[in-house]
């Protein structure tokens, strides 16, 4: 008697690529994390990894709901968008908690914003969306990076 496969139910994809899924999920938050960390902001690199990783997660354990043989058909509705809903959800409220709001005005709405983004790259890495996953990494980087220094010569003049 196996007890590791007494334990768990067998899954639809391989652990392997389950295991590649949640990792570049990591990774792509790990590219958005590493800037909020240097550039010293309360949710840094741990924080977007486990957004990323937490997303990738929930993405792949709907897919695995939905082809598993535990439920019976009826029981199961097949809505995708569900899980980018409640993904969306529990980012934000996350989010949110790194918004401070004082007399000089509103911090933290960009690592919000980046933890968003986290949330989403987790949700194209759950779903083998790669590319999409490391074209939005990109994307973001090129924002966090770029733009701070278009700004930083606006703000001068």
């Amino acid at each position: 008697m196996d007890l590791a496969a007494d334990l768990s139910a067998p899954t639809h994809l391989p652990l392997s690529t389950i295991g590649m899924r949640l990792f570049v999920a990591a990774i792509l938050g790990a590219a958005i994390g590493i800037e909020r960390e240097w550039r010293q902001h309360p949710a840094g690199l741990r924080t977007h990894m486990l957004t990323a990783l937490a997303a990738a997660v929930f993405t792949v354990l709907a897919g695995e709901i939905l082809q598993s043989q535990s439920f019976p058909d009826d029981l199961v509705r097949s809505d995708p968008i569900r899980v980018i809903e409640a993904v969306t959800s529990g980012v934000a409220f996350l989010a949110a908690g790194a918004i401070i709001q004082n007399r000089n005005g509103v911090k933290g709405l960009t690592t919000g914003a980046g933890m968003w983004l986290a949330g989403a790259l987790g949700v194209a890495a759950g779903l083998g969306q790669f590319r999409i996953g490391l074209l939005a990494a990109l994307l973001g980087l090129a924002i966090l990076l770029i733009l701070r220094v278009a700004e930083a010569a606006v703000e001068e003049k």
